[in-house]
This record gives C-alpha cells, sequence and structure tokens, in this order.
C-alpha cells in the first residue's frame, strides 16, 4: 500500500464512523506564540480540544503537514524527518477509550483496511502513580480483543502520559501501538526497549485538568486525540526498514542521481539528508515563508544550507535545490495543492538562498585560510584546534567536512573530538531553548493576548486600507505584553503611513463596535467579503468574526465583545520580516 492509498483508507473508515474531514493547516501556526512550527495534527486544533465549538462537529479526521527540528541532526537514519505528515482522528467531547482503541485496532488488523497481523503488535498503557490511577480501561480493552497480557507494557508519565505542556491545562494518559520490524518472528514478550519494536499509533485520552495546586481534576468533557505517522507507516505495509525505501522519496533520489556523481544516492547519509531538507524546504516555502535570520525563516535557511553543503560531499558544483524541488511539487501537488499555487515562489527563493549561500561559503574559505596562517609553520604537528573549527562551523556555516578537507590538503588536523564537544554543548543549549519555546502548542487564551489578537483584526483591515488590498497575513506571534504581525507589502512603510494605521485602529477602538461571531460555510464567509487567512485550512463551515461594519475575517482565536475594551493600539516597530514580508510589532496600553 502507498502512502496516496493509506490517506485515502484513513479518511474513509472515520467518515463511515461520521468522522468530519477538516483540511491540513498550514505549518505556520495562527496567534501561537509558543511554537514556530505546526508539530502535530492537534496542534491547529487545541481551541476546540480546550472546548470551543468546532464548525464541524465532535468527530473529526484529517492528515496534516507537521515540522519537527528537534532531532534534526538525526536526519539520515532509518526514521527521523524534519517535514512528516501526521494522520488523525478527534473526538471533542464525544466517544472516549473504548471506541477510540476499537477504532484504532479495526483500521491496523481488518482485512478491508490495514490487515496487519495481531502478532505483529504491541501495546503500552498508562501503569499509574500517585497522580492519576493505572489506566485499567485501556489495558482491559486491549486484551478484550484479543492482545496477550505479555504484549501490553505498563509504562510510566515519561512514556504514556500526555500534557499539560505547561504548569496547568488538559492532560491524560495514552495508549501506544507498535509493529515489529526484526526479519526473525516477533518475541511473545514486548520489551517497549528493543528498537525492532516501531511505533506506529498513538491515542491520547485527556481526562483531567491540572490545577494550580498541582491536583488531577477529571474533565466533564473528556477528549481524544490520535496520531500516526504517514511515512512511518507506510514503510511498515511495505516491509521497508527505512523511510527513505518507499515511493515517498524514490522519485526525489532518481533526481538527486541525474545531477550527482552518486548512482545510488538514498544509500548515502548525505542524499538522504539532501532530499529531506529539500521537501522540508519546499513545504514551509509553500506556505511563504522566505529564509531569513529569526524564526521559521531561520530554520529554514538552515535546512537549505545543510542541503547545500551535503550537495557538495556527493560531487554537486551548479546549483540544483530547485530541481529537486520540481520533483516535490510534481509528486506532492495533488495532495497539497499549494505547491504548485506557489510554484515560482519556491523554486526562486530557493534559487537566491543557494546564490548566497555560495558566497557564504567562499568567505567561509577565506577565514579558513586566515585560520591557517595563524598556525606557526614550524610546528612538527599542524593542529586546527576545535574551538576553532567550530568558529567557522557556527559564525560561517562552514561545514566540519569541508574544514576537515581543505585541512588535509594543507597539510593540517583538525581536533575533532574537541569539535564534537563543543557541537554537542551547543546542540544540548538550542535543544532547551527549542524546549522553552514550545510548550505543547496550547496558545494563550489570557485576557491581554485575547485583546491583542483582536486588536490584529483591525491592525489587518487598517493596513489594506492605507496600503492596499494586497495586503494578507503571512505571520502573526501574540503575547501577552505585544503583537507580532508579519504582512505582504513590498516596501518599507513611511512615517505619515504608521502614523495613519495607527490612527485608523484607534479611532475604531474608540467607536465602540461589538465583536460579533457567526458559523458560515466559506463560500458565504466569501460572499460576505470576509478576509480568509491561510484559507486552505478550512473545512465546510468556519467562524466569521466581525468588527462593526470594519472588519470581517475566518478566524478561530480568542477576541473580546468590543473595542472599546482594547485602550489604546501604539505601534512599537516597523520592519523587515523578509522578502516582500512586513513585520509590525506593536502594543496595547
Amino acid at each position: 500500500m502507498n502512502a496516496k492509498e493509506l490517506r485515502q483508507k484513513y479518511l474513509g473508515f472515520f467518515k463511515k464512523y461520521n468522522h468530519k474531514e477538516i483540511k491540513s493547516a498550514p505549518l505556520i501556526p495562527d496567534n501561537d506564540p509558543t511554537v514556530l512550527f505546526i508539530t502535530a495534527g492537534m496542534h491547529p486544533l487545541v481551541p476546540y480540544l480546550l472546548g470551543q465549538k468546532h464548525p464541524l462537529g465532535k468527530r473529526l479526521v484529517n492528515y496534516q503537514k507537521c515540522i519537527r527540528t528537534g532531532d534534526i541532526d538525526e536526519v539520515g537514519d532509518d526514521v527521523h524527518l524534519t517535514f512528516f505528515e501526521m494522520l488523525g482522528n478527534w473526538s471533542l467531547g464525544d466517544y472516549f477509550k473504548t471506541d477510540a482503541i476499537e477504532y484504532s485496532f479495526e483500521f491496523l488488523t481488518s482485512s478491508d483496511y490495514l490487515n496487519i497481523s495481531l502478532e505483529q503488535l504491541a501495546f503500552t498503557v498508562f501503569a499509574g502513580d500517585s497522580d492519576a490511577p493505572f489506566d485499567e480501561e485501556s489495558y482491559n480493552k486491549w486484551v478484550s480483543l484479543g492482545v496477550s497480557p505479555d504484549r501490553i507494557a505498563k509504562l510510566g508519565k515519561s512514556d504514556n502520559w500526555w500534557g499539560p505542556p505547561g504548569k496547568t491545562g488538559p492532560c491524560g494518559p495514552d495508549t501506544e501501538i507498535f509493529y515489529w520490524s526484526g526479519t526473525e518472528p516477533p518475541p511473545e514478550k514486548f520489551e517497549p526497549e528493543d528498537k525492532r519494536w516501531v511505533e506506529i499509533w498513538n491515542d491520547v485520552f485527556m481526562q483531567y485538568n491540572k490545577t494550580l495546586t498541582g491536583e488531577f481534576e477529571p474533565l466533564s468533557k473528556p477528549n481524544v486525540d490520535t496520531g500516526m505517522g504517514v511515512e512511518r507507516v507506510t514503510a511498515v505495509l511495505q516491509g521497508k526498514s527505512s523511510v527513505y525505501d518507499t515511493e515517498l522519496f524514490q522519485p526525489l533520489f532518481a533526481k538527486l542521481s541525474q545531477i550527482s556523481d552518486c548512482e545510488n544516492p538514498g544509500d548515502t547519509q548525505s542524499g538522504r539528508i539532501i532530499v529531506e531538507h529539500l521537501r522540508s524546504s519546499t513545504f514551509i516555502l509553500a506556505d511563504g515563508i522566505s529564509p531569513s535570520s529569526v524564526d521559521q525563516g531561520y530554520v529554514l535557511r538552515r535546512l537549505i544550507r545543510r542541503a547545500v553543503r551535503e550537495g557538495r560531499q556527493l560531487g554537486i558544483k551548479e546549483k540544483f535545490t530547485s530541481k529537486i524541488a520540481e520533483e516535490v511539487i510534481t509528486e506532492y501537488s495533488d495532495v497539497y495543492p499549494e505547491l504548485q499555487t506557489n510554484k515560482t515562489f519556491i523554486l526562486d527563493e530557493l534559487e537566491c538562498e543557494e546564490i548566497q549561500f555560495s558566497r557564504t561559503l567562499e568567505k567561509g574559505i577565506h577565514e579558513f585560510n586566515k585560520v591557517i596562517e595563524s598556525i606557526p609553520a614550524n610546528l612538527e604537528r599542524k593542529v586546527i584546534s576545535g574551538r576553532k573549527a567550530f568558529y567557522l562551523y557556527d559564525t560561517f556555516g562552514f561545514p566540519i567536512e569541508l574544514t576537515i578537507e581543505l585541512a588535509r590538503e594543507n597539510g593540517f588536523e583538525v581536533d575533532e573530538a574537541k569539535f564534537k564537544a563543543a557541537f554537542e554543548k551547543h546542540r544540548e543549549l538550542s535543544r532547551k531553548g527549542a524546549e522553552r519555546k514550545f510548550r505543547g502548542g496550547l496558545a494563550d487564551r489570557s485576557e491581554e493576548t485575547t485583546r491583542l489578537h483582536t486588536a490584529t483584526h483591525l491592525l489587518h483591515q487598517a493596513l489594506r486600507q492605507v496600503l492596499g488590498n494586497h495586503v494578507a497575513q503571512k505571520g502573526s506571534n501574540i503575547t501577552t505584553e505585544r503583537l507580532r504581525f508579519d504582512f505582504s507589502h513590498p516596501v518599507k512603510l513611511a512615517g505619515d503611513e504608521i502614523q495613519e494605521v495607527e490612527k485608523i485602529v484607534n479611532e475604531k477602538i474608540s467607536e465602540d463596535l461589538q465583536v460579533t461571531k457567526e458559523e458560515m460555510t466559506v463560500e458565504e464567509a466569501k460572499s460576505q467579503g470576509a478576509i480568509g487567512l491561510f484559507e486552505e485550512r478550512y473545512g465546510e463551515r468556519v467562524s466569521v468574526y466581525t468588527i462593526g461594519n470594519f472588519s470581517k475575517e475566518i478566524c478561530g482565536g480568542p477576541h473580546i465583545s468590543n473595542t472599546q475594551k482594547l485602550g489604546s493600539f501604539k505601534i512599537k516597530k516597523e520592519e523587515s520580516s523578509s522578502r516582500g514580508i512586513r513585520r509590525i510589532k506593536a502594543v496595547l496600553k
């Protein structure tokens, strides 16, 4: 079964059980300052998992684009990916553990669907602790379906508990499903430490709310959130040991083979990094992000430049990133049409970044030469220290492989052990920073952020009024202190334009305009003139927020009831975010 068939079978199965399909959201979170990218299928549904009514009801299903960068340095092995797709189904206060487990079991084992033998599966459940009891209901349900108790592991919070991402909030146990990937028959007893058991499905049961006092209170309407990775399950169904051996990557390797000196790039770490990173980059670019030195743009730049560096390892001398991207667009456009829609932008941005990085490499070589010139020529053993090698890597983006290669050509060695120590220290600091940045995707819904979120609607419309209707939201980041709003506009705003935008927003605030919400179809919203941000994310019915007769937007975020509650609006900064994208930072007083 290929990935396309897997997606359709999954959607069809849950539609049979009255789930409504929702579209994949963009990779860029909408008004969530806690994370740079959508990292899981549940992320765009956070408001509904917290109790907001979803326009399509209580049962939902979809496939969702995701980006995770925590393991970016592991890309190249058999399973780690930066970009991946998640199949997910949700119950918003409807069915719970028994039904969710039955659905999972039927889809995996039924001959009408994945037809996986029960002998190939193993399971985990929450073992219980002082906060919450052993998940006996899930355990007993698996046993009732014919699962041997020896194939069910009882694990603690570190393995079988979701959330809360912050100090408080929804949380609960989960039950995970594993597939035996070994070539020999699976052992009777399930040992989770055995890496031949590969996790393929996770059912999360949000049944508690953790309070400020640390207590776990049962939720009156618990939710179910499930996830299944497309790439990993496709490999399992095809009997492949690596996700790179499936049709999701093979056309990309074929193209890479044509433009490199490597006959089988899929067998090399460099080849895998190139196609994985450029596949990820293509999807990020399709959502309007350009390479830059901050936030999503910085991640994108790192992915592209790492791919270019690895291209050198395969003997590629010419520009090649756009050629791989074209193959990605060809393979995925029927599933994600935004790739074809934004093809010109994607290819242009890749070529620009590749050219710019070539200049960076030239500068790195210049700095490398300065390093070796500083080392006395009369030394018996000429060594570039790990500290200097890391300086070249960290400051100039100069890859260690090139440093080693050039050092060898010049009769030098590189202290690789010290470089690796410095690199690991840097990676650990980066990972801790990422953990601080990502608190699970639960957007803050406090009064401060709700006011600022509402203010972005006024700002957006004011910008369109002053600059023109070409202005469209390209990103938003809101904290309790300020809003940050990215929008399409080719040039820097003049001082009088900034003043006029600020004036319009404050005039609308003072008019005490009511903020109202209606649910309607996307077509009805468009016919009424509503602005649709990231339209591809919407289902059949949407929430439309209207502010007086001034602003009308499709939106799922929190809003206040009238504009007088906003106070005074002040633009603190206007700057470039990336090519063709401006950024405004503003506050409410």
